[in-house]
C-alpha cells in the first residue's frame, strides 16, 4: 500500500516506513504531522475520489531538520563593473511515515 501525498508544495509517493525529505515544517524532532492524501493505491485498488480521500490521514514523525544544497547566485553587468554574489540554502525537514489510516 502506498499513497501520493501533498507535502510542501510538491507531491510525494510514500509508504509506511519510508523516510522523505519535504520543505520545512514547524515541529520539533519526535513530533507527529499529518499530510493530505491525493491518491491511495492498495494492491489493485486505486482510490482518487476526494470524498473518500478526505477521511484518509497519512501520519509521519519528524526526524530532524536539514539544509538543502547550496545555490550560488552571481549577477554581472558588462562594461559597468557591477558584480554581486549571493548564496542560498533551503531548509528541509526529514520525516518518517508511520501510518496510512482511514481507508477501508
Amino acid at each position: 500500500m502506498y499513497a501520493i501525498v501533498k507535502a510542501g508544495g510538491r507531491q510525494e509517493k510514500v509508504a509506511v516506513g519510508d523516510t522523505v525529505v519535504v520543505d520545512r515544517i514547524d515541529g520539533a524532532a519526535g513530533s507527529t504531522v499529518s499530510f493530505a492524501a491525493v491518491l491511495v493505491v492498495d494492491g489493485a485498488n486505486v482510490t482518487s475520489d476526494p470524498k473518500i480521500l478526505s477521511g484518509v490521514k497519512v501520519t509521519a514523525e519528524v526526524i530532524d531538520e536539514i539544509k538543502g544544497p547550496k545555490v550560488d547566485i552571481l549577477r554581472y553587468m558588462n562594461k559597468t563593473g557591477f558584480r554581486r554574489r549571493q548564496g542560498f540554502r533551503s531548509q528541509h525537514t526529514r520525516v518518517k511515515i508511520t501510518a496510512i489510516n482511514g481507508l477501508k
